[in-house]
């Protein structure tokens, strides 16, 4: 199993949760950490030991960045990315938001080389939907879904391009399943292409609040 985990609670509100994450971080593509809908403005302790612990647990850790559709000034952006690994030694990022149209894959691409430039070994893209195909050759992994389970059952569609990608390369984070179809939501990303996946039993504003039940030894 290849899990992407995005938690976004602070290890103070659930350190269960965090301690369940660390002891089970082998089963991790990477984790998303995200302190403050970004760095924040200054280096957050909790979140430092929280990232040293995963690192020694042999996990990948990313750090979340809001690109908000191409709108943020790339100069911003790739602050956040530097003071990812300076202040939590992120061994990459998570770049949230970004476009997905043809014209704008330009500025994609020098977004991520950017972010490359500044140390970030691993960069996983999330326009959220299946984007143009050259976005696939931009990242090391591109999630191309991420909304609820009952959408993701019910109108999900898989482009003919993504074929001639590995799975690996390829995500999909669905929130909202109910906990005994975890297993399900799994396998059905992986016959769907997609050898990396987050399912989660949250519900907005905030699915990634909890940890997913996959990473349990029950949910195999």
């Amino acid at each position: 199993m290849s899990l992407l985990i995005p938690l976004y609670v602070h290890p103070a509100e659930d350190p269960g949760a965090w301690h369940r994450l660390i002891t089970a971080a082998t089963r991790t593509y990477a984790v998303v950490l995200n302190p403050a809908s970004g760095p924040g403005t200054s280096p957050d302790p909790a979140f430092t030991a929280a990232a040293g612990a995963l690192r020694a647990a042999g996990a990948r850790v990313l750090g979340y960045v809001d690109t908000d559709y191409g709108a943020r000034p790339r100069a911003e952006v790739a602050d956040d990315v530097a003071r990812h690994r300076e202040w939590y030694a992120a061994d990459g990022c998570f770049l949230d938001q970004v476009t997905s149209a043809p014209a704008e894959l330009p500025a994609c691409r020098r977004l991520v080389r950017e972010a490359r430039r500044l140390g970030a070994g691993t960069v996983v893209l999330n326009p959220g939907v299946h984007p143009a195909p050259g976005y696939a050759r931009v990242a090391d992994l591109i999630v191309t879904f991420e909304g609820h389970w009952s959408t993701y059952v019910s109108a999900f569609s898989r482009p003919a391009w993504t074929a001639r990608h590995p799975p690996e390369r390829f995500c999909h984070l669905v929130y909202g399943v109910p906990e005994a179809l975890v297993p399900l939501a799994v396998r059905t990303a992986r016959e769907r292409g997609a050898a990396v996946s987050g399912p989660v039993t949250g519900e907005p504003p905030n699915p990634w609040a909890q940890l997913t039940p996959a990473l349990s030894g029950a949910q195999r």
